[in-house]
């Protein structure tokens, strides 16, 4: 609290007379609070204290005293000097020196303003915090006027608070001064206070009045009904005011002064309120700021409710709250002592609100509901529609107001104020005030909403649209990481996929389309898809590239994007790269830990056509690690690519144990190395990062026969199966294999045209059976009756076993499946 009053008044009774000519002293002061630790350092400085000196807080708050006022100079009496520059030269040394209470008037000198009076008063502090000095000050200037004899005097000086009428309601009102800190140092500050004397005005050697904190105006409607009576009884007998008349029967200055400071003070908490919520986009925050704009200098205690639909972030509510509305207690901000409401109130505890209450009122009506004081009856009627829980040892004697968080005329939650007893009751003014600063809370909170909802519906969009990748495939384990760009949300160009692919193959693709936002997030779903496509259709990478290209083009000319795909062969131990204007991929050997970017023949990007696209051989090892990137995670805006694509070599040659964790180790080195040495910069982005571990596949686990085109040879595949699955120590296999591929070789004979058929199978944690024939029209599955002699051995096939396809090849087509093992054996 900033402002203090120089009445008597102790809020109940009238304020002890005061001679008429200094009636100008009534009314309320502005008063600057400051707060010195033991090296005389400025721990706190109110918005009043930035109105009297100048300084901003956050220029005030860590710098010498003796360099912002001239107050801690004059403690001592000194003589405050100013240099050329109008900036007081101070004596520092008393702040470790002063045992008792001093106050006094200062002069000080504003290049703008001239010189001004400036009135304080100074507290030694003791105890546990760091807090060592408290001093008040006023503007001279403003206190007294021309109300005031020339001979008058106005002075700071100190009195026993128990002098005055009212005394206790007076001591009550000091904490309102005094920075926001917990109870019991708020307390201990005020008991030194007190203690040591009250602030008070001294108008001459006989009268002093207390200078006394307040909030608000405890008299303002009646002061403006007397006002608005005096001008009616000053009205002629035609109607029209006389005012003349009106303006000898007015409001004295002192009570206008009143009124004027009590709107200014307003104004200027909504405006500082104002400023310090809406920082960020991020809900949580924006609850946060809201809640604690409030505490403690509009009230003792806020609370916060949404309705759930605002939290969960699914959009506009519908329709006005009702009975059966869920709310959510999303923050709770008090001065009280710590854990006091928590059991009663906790945060993050869901409530519908009953019907005959004031939560329930203000939410349905969408205006502020008003209690100045809830008595003991109306306490016992709000607690008793609450179960399990007793509302009234944290509400009874206190004033409560609640105000609706509304936008576009929905109410989107509410906000529980609380004034303890020992404060002035909210009034109709604070009504306003409220409803001020919730309707400039709820602007910001439907921003919040609004950005939210924007994130989860993008956020389901990327999701949706980014595979759900397989960990492990035939001879090949997988890792993937995405992260969005810090500045552009979660909706991106980036992709990466594997595609499982005839002959235990495994493809790797990773992709960018150029742009961000939902255009490069629609794009890239197309462009995906058609990828996935034409490799089901097992279409060498060049060639999948060209018609990719192709089709680019087709959907527009703003579809560009780069991509990279990847064939690898876990049997024969390599990989069939083709590069479309893509960053390459490194290859980590197992053998040494060495790190390499392969050097791969670049296209131009998807969608430039014309271009045409190679592909590039590459042998492996067992254990080799292949990473493949989008370019955000090397690429820094002005640092040369090199660099980047340096940092990943060597951070994918780390050791890791475990394929996460080497994608993390990724992740977070070239983070850290996108930075400057100030921390600023940083990846803005998306980034795909895929990795793959290459395992291969022993020679011994796979089997591979040739079949003539005899329907005898029906009979040998099954033996063959047969013999090798018990070789490979798999018995509980045999028989639905053995049925299988029986139907697979049958159909593979009936419709080859050359000398044989080919038979491989492949021991991984499936079995994989493939039969290859020279015939390129793809098997389909039929329905057959009962007496049909044909279509049967695909709907066998379709329900033994786990996974089954059809692809072309260069020289026919394969029929596959893949059979689960019951019973995995003693690999041999």
């Amino acid at each position: 609290m900033e402002y203090g009053t120089s009445r008597c008044d102790d809020g109940q009774g009238e304020p002890p007379a005061v001679p008429e000519q200094r009636r100008g002293v009534h009314g309320r002061m502005p008063l600057a609070v400051v707060v010195i630790d033991a090296e005389g350092r400025v721990t706190h400085w109110s918005s009043g204290a930035r109105r009297l000196f100048g300084p901003t807080r956050e220029q005030a708050v860590g710098c010498p005293a003796v360099d912002l006022m001239p107050v801690s100079g004059a403690l001592r009496g000194a003589e405050v000097r100013t240099d050329a520059t109008g900036h007081p030269e101070l004596d520092d040394s008393l702040l470790g020196t002063m045992y008792y209470p001093t106050a006094g008037r200062a002069r000080m000198a504003d290049p703008d303003h001239g010189r001004a009076d400036v009135l304080w008063w100074a507290y030694p502090l003791v105890g546990p915090g760091p807090e060592r000095l408290l001093v008040l000050a006023a503007d001279a200037d403003g206190v007294g006027g021309d109300a005031l004899g020339r001979d008058e005097r106005i002075a700071p000086a100190f009195a026993l608070h128990t002098e005055f009428p009212g005394a206790e309601r007076l001591a009550g009102r000091l904490p309102d001064i005094l920075p926001n800190m917990g109870p019991a140092t708020a307390g201990r500050i005020v008991a030194q206070v007190l203690e040591l004397g009250y602030p008070v005005l001294e108008i001459s050697h006989h009268e002093r009045v207390p200078v006394t904190p307040d909030w608000g105006m405890p008299r303002y409607r009646e002061r403006r009904a007397r006002q608005e009576a005096v001008l009616r009884g000053a009205a002629t007998a035609d109607g029209a005011p006389d005012r003349a008349h009106a303006s000898e029967r007015s409001l004295d200055p002192g009570e206008m002064d009143l009124e004027y400071a009590a709107v200014r003070e307003r104004l200027e908490f909504l405006n500082e309120v104002s400023g310090r919520i809406g920082t960020s986009l991020d809900l949580a925050r924006t609850i946060r700021e809201v809640t604690s704009a409030a505490v403690p200098r509009f009230a003792d205690f806020a609370g916060t409710h949404l309705r759930a639909q605002v939290l969960a972030g699914e959009g506009f509510p519908d329709g006005p709250p009702d009975v059966t509305t869920v709310w959510h207690r999303v923050w709770v901000e008090h001065n009280d002592e710590p854990g006091r409401w928590d059991d009663t109130v906790p945060v993050g505890e869901s409530i519908a609100f009953p019907e005959h209450t004031p939560f329930f009122q203000c939410m349905v009506t969408g205006e502020p509901v008003l209690i100045p004081s809830i008595s003991d009856e109306v306490g016992d009627r709000i607690a008793g529609q609450f179960e399990k829980r007793d509302l009234r040892p944290l509400i009874n004697g206190r004033s409560i107001l609640i105000v609706p968080l509304k936008a576009r005329d929905v109410v989107l939650g509410f906000m529980v104020l609380l004034r303890r007893p020992g404060r002035e009751a909210f009034d109709d003014m604070d009504r306003t005030t409220g409803a001020e600063l919730a309707a400039r809370a709820g602007l910001v909170l439907d921003n919040a909403r609004m950005y939210t909802y924007q994130e989860n519906v993008a956020e389901t969009l990327q999701d949706s649209m980014l595979p759900q990748v397989t960990p492990r495939m035939a001879g090949c384990d997988t890792a993937t990481r995405y992260l969005p760009g810090t500045r552009l949300g979660r909706v991106g160009g980036d992709w990466f996929d594997t595609i499982k692919l005839p002959g235990s193959r495994t493809a790797l693709v990773v992709g960018d389309v150029m742009g961000h936002g939902l255009t490069s997030a629609a794009m890239m779903g197309q462009l995906r898809t058609a990828v996935q496509t034409m490799a089901a259709l097992d279409l060498p990478p060049a060639q999948l590239l060209r018609t990719l290209d192709d089709l680019a083009q087709r959907l527009g000319e703003h579809y560009l994007a780069t991509c990279l795909y990847a064939v690898y062969d876990p049997v024969s131990s390599e990989l069939v790269l083709s590069n479309a204007g893509h960053i390459p991929p490194v290859l980590v050997r197992a053998q040494d830990g060495r790190s390499e970017l392969l050097d791969l023949p670049t296209g131009a990007p998807i969608g430039v056509g014309g271009v045409p696209f190679e592909t590039a051989t590459v042998r492996v090892e067992p254990g080799d690690r292949l990473v493949l990137c989008t370019d955000g995670l090397v690429e820094v805006r002005g640092q040369d690519i090199g660099a980047g694509i340096a940092a990943l070599c060597e951070s994918a040659a780390h050791p890791a144990a475990s394929m996460d964790d080497a994608c993390d180790t990724i992740i977070r080195t070239l983070a850290a190395a996108s930075r400057d040495k100030d921390g600023r910069g940083g990846r803005k982005d998306d980034v795909a990062l895929l990795m793959a571990r290459l395992g291969g596949i022993p020679a011994e686990h796979v089997a591979q026969w040739r079949l003539a085109l005899d329907p005898s040879e029906v009979g040998r595949a099954r033996r063959l199966v047969r013999e090798r699955l018990l070789r490979w120590g798999l018995p509980e296999s045999v028989e639905t294999a053995e049925l299988l591929v029986s139907e697979a070789v049958t159909n593979a004979i009936r419709h080859a045209h050359t000398h044989h058929v080919q038979l491989r199978l492949v021991r991984t944690d499936a079995l994989l059976c493939e039969v290859t024939d020279d015939d390129h029209e793809l098997p389909a599955l039929l329905s057959a009756d009962r007496d049909d002699e044909s279509g049967r051995g695909l709907r066998v096939i379709s329900k033994l076993a786990r996974e089954w396809g059809t692809s072309r090849t260069g020289r026919g087509k394969t029929v596959w499946f893949e059979q689960a093992l019951a019973h995995s054996g003693e690999r041999r």
